[in-house]
This record gives structure tokens, sequence and C-alpha cells, in this order.
């Protein structure tokens, strides 16, 4: 299955839901990082309309995300300047946000274990 765009088609046909979205508009609304607010919108507006069901879904729509041990999944932002980490319940179509930082932040951090503070 995988990847469903709309409808019923695939897993449970629901749509995936995102926890919390707060957490992407304080980066964005941060005058540091203004310019990462159109590309978290766009990957807010593709993941509101998706019903993944397992990490190959994600690698068909993402194919640069990483997969990684406890359900977590890193998205690249904006062309690789921001790293979206987020943690997937796929059973109840749920996408848990973690952090979201800079590529060189990301570098200096165990991605597997950080929790957001």
């Amino acid at each position: 299955m995988g990847l469903t765009l709309s409808g019923p088609i695939g897993g449970l046909g629901d749509k995936m839901r995102v926890i919390s979205v707060a957490t992407l508009r304080n980066f964005w609304e941060d005058r540091l990082y203004r310019d990462a607010e159109q590309p978290l919108k766009s990957w807010l507006d593709e993941v509101g309309r998706v019903d993944w069901d397992g990490p190959a879904g994600i690698k068909a729509l993402y194919g640069s995300a990483s997969i990684l041990k406890n359900r977590r999944v890193v998205f690249n932002i904006k062309g690789n300047d921001y790293r979206l980490v987020v943690a997937v319940a796929y059973k109840t179509r749920t996408i848990f946000i973690k952090f979201i930082v800079t590529h060189k932040q990301y570098d200096a951090i165990d991605v597997n274990t950080v929790e957001p503070e």
C-alpha cells in the first residue's frame, strides 16, 4: 500500500494528522527562520492529504526522507536548510512533531534520542 493522496484507498482511509502544528508555526514566526514558513506550510498541506501505513509510503512521496528507529523520520525542508524530525504512529495516522532545526544544529545532536525541551 504505502501512499494515498486522497480517498479511502490504502490503510484505514484516514489522512495523517499532525501534532502539533504550533511547534512549526512558532519556528517560522521566529525572525531568523521566516524563510521556512512556505516550505513548512507546503509540507503540512502534503502530509494532510496522505494516508501512510508504513515507511514505504513516506519514501514514495519524500525520497530524501530518512527513516530512523523509534518511528522517527527526518524530512529535509527548504532544500535541506532545515531538518524536521517527527515520530509517526502509522496505526492512528498521527505525525508527532519532535523538533525542527537548522542543518548545522542537526549535525550536533543524536536525532534518535533527543527530545524537545
